[in-house]
């Protein structure tokens, strides 16, 4: 060995030991390009943990995890079922409330831990404020307990402050006032009615999405105001958590095209790098994920490039090795269990498996008028801004009367569906206000695929083992509809009168961004 080679080697493995050691991990904005809406953020050791709001899908609560603050998966949903109303099973669809529970369920979360415990904190709109509760991030996790059972509240973050004494700041829908509760030690009951701390509907209207933290004997609320696709982030701090709170704006789109931004939450490296995640209001695409450094000058923080939103940066982590991961998307439904990216549009009913065909996901075609009203649509969300999104169906154990197929799930839902009639199959794509006929099925399989380019989706098919695509139907715009985005659905429902007669099966779920 030259003594060229020796000093090579020697310099590669001093430099292999302070990457492993130290080393910035660059990123882009959004780092998740992903309607994780509402979202809040922790630190626990050296990971970090994410949860957004889902509203009437299910499971609820998805908790990401993350070695770096810019490379997250899908490690657990907090929430099983909603059962806090039967409109979540769609029964009894009450018109006051929303069809069927769409754009209710679980709004913005709140996490934190305390006392050895994960504490996750949200409300649903029509029927109080809850908590769920796990010794481990991934769970199990309790079931959902009311603190308060009341309409119309919202944003709820829980806080245990240096003598032990818990409290419990929310809203109220429409963005109303900011009230403060005591708590008992555990986190679980309220010990007051709750105190108004702040009320501004000149200069903080439509405040919101309440943070509460302490930091150099300063209680923070971090909260957004001015409205999702308009406002901006307001710090407020005091020497007394009641009060009274001066203010500071300390990110607003300023020179950017970033409108917004919205809520979020504030986190701690190790090291001490403060950081904040937030989400920008993008369309059809929902309310993406973006990050922003947080300095501190004279006890306020400064946030992003002096208050306003930054393109790039980079996060200093050690002795974390690199990572590529981003929330999952494809699957084989080669396992007993649906991955952490699937949602059900609906508290899911008996009537799909992944046991009956092992390899395929099963659905029984259920009674219903539309997509909108059919049980057991299975949903993920959008990962990027253009993508495609293919599935292979099995057809031949239809019945007459049954729709089955692949969706953009929204208000004015699109996708392309087989159709039975008089024992005959046919492609059909389908939107709210169209409909275009295609071929006869005349095969057991078919592939179904949708390409998403920004806000507008186009629809093909192959019928010879996915060789050549054939489009049907005119690209469609997709939209913002019950505070989610457009969201890819595999769907099977029936109108005929041969109630739960028949099945599909699909294959495999293939996610590819562009």
């Amino acid at each position: 060995m030259t003594l060229r080679t020796m000093v090579a080697l020697t310099l590669g493995l001093f430099a292999g030991s302070m990457t492993a050691q130290q080393r910035r991990v660059p990123f882009t904005n959004p780092i998740l390009f992903s309607d994780y809406s509402d979202p809040d953020v922790i630190r626990d050791g050296s990971h970090y943990y994410l949860v957004a709001s889902t509203f009437s899908y299910v499971p609820g609560l998805p908790i990401l995890e993350s070695t770096d603050l810019v490379h997250w998966k899908i490690i657990a949903h907090a929430v099983n079922r909603l059962d806090m109303s039967p409109i979540y099973d769609f029964k009894d669809p009450d018109p006051k409330v929303g069809a069927n529970g769409y754009g209710k369920g679980i709004w913005a979360p709140a996490i934190r831990k305390h006392g050895g415990l994960f504490y996750i904190y949200f409300p649903t709109p029509t029927e109080g404020i809850y908590v769920t509760t796990a010794k481990k991030i991934t769970g199990p996790w309790s079931e959902p307990v009311a603190v308060l059972q009341e309409p119309k509240l919202e944003d709820p973050c829980p806080f245990w402050d240096d003598d032990g004494q818990a409290y419990l700041i929310h809203s109220r829908t429409g963005a109303g006032p900011l009230i403060l509760h005591k708590m008992s030690p555990d986190g679980m009951t309220l010990l007051d009615d709750g105190k108004e701390i702040l009320r501004d509907p000149v200069n903080l209207k439509t405040l919101e999405g309440p943070k509460l933290y302490k930091r150099n004997g300063w209680y923070y609320i971090f909260a957004p105001f001015g409205g999702v696709s308009t406002g901006a982030q307001v710090v407020l701090r005091s020497r007394n958590i009641y009060g009274p709170y001066e203010r500071k704006v300390v990110l607003a789109q300023g020179s950017t095209d970033i409108n917004g931004p919205h809520q979020g939450g504030w986190v701690e490296t190790p090291e001490g790098d403060g950081w904040f995640m937030h989400f920008q209001s993008r369309g059809a695409h929902g309310r993406i994920v973006r990050l922003e450094p947080v300095r501190w000058e004279d006890d306020w923080p400064v946030m992003g490039n002096n208050g306003e939103p930054v393109v790039a940066g980079d996060v200093l982590v050690k002795n974390v090795p690199p990572s590529a991961v981003k929330p999952q998307t494809s699957d084989e439904f080669h396992s007993a269990v649906l991955g952490q990216q699937w949602e059900w549009n609906h508290n899911p009913v008996p009537g799909w498996s992944l046991s009956a065909r092992p390899g395929f996901l099963r659905l029984k075609p259920l009674p219903a008028t539309d997509l909108l009203t059919a049980y057991n649509t299975l949903t993920q969300q959008m990962q990027d801004e253009s993508f495609t999104f293919t599935t292979e169906a099995s057809v031949s154990r239809m019945s007459d009367g049954v729709h089955a197929g692949l969706a953009m799930l929204e208000k004015s839902w699109s996708g392309l569906e087989v159709v039975q009639d008089g024992g005959k199959r046919t492609l059909r794509y389908t939107s709210t206000t169209n409909h275009v006929d295609g071929p006869e099925v005349r095969d057991a399989t078919l592939q179904l695929r949708l390409e998403v380019s920004k806000d507008e989706v186009q629809y093909s098919y192959s019928m010879d083992g996915g060789a050549h695509f054939i489009v049907l139907g005119p690209k469609t715009k997709i939209t913002f509809s019950w505070w989610k985005g457009s969201r890819p659905a595999l769907f099977a429902y029936t109108t005929g009168t041969d109630k739960g007669a028949g099945a599909v099966d699909f294959n495999w779920a293939h996610y590819l961004p562009k």
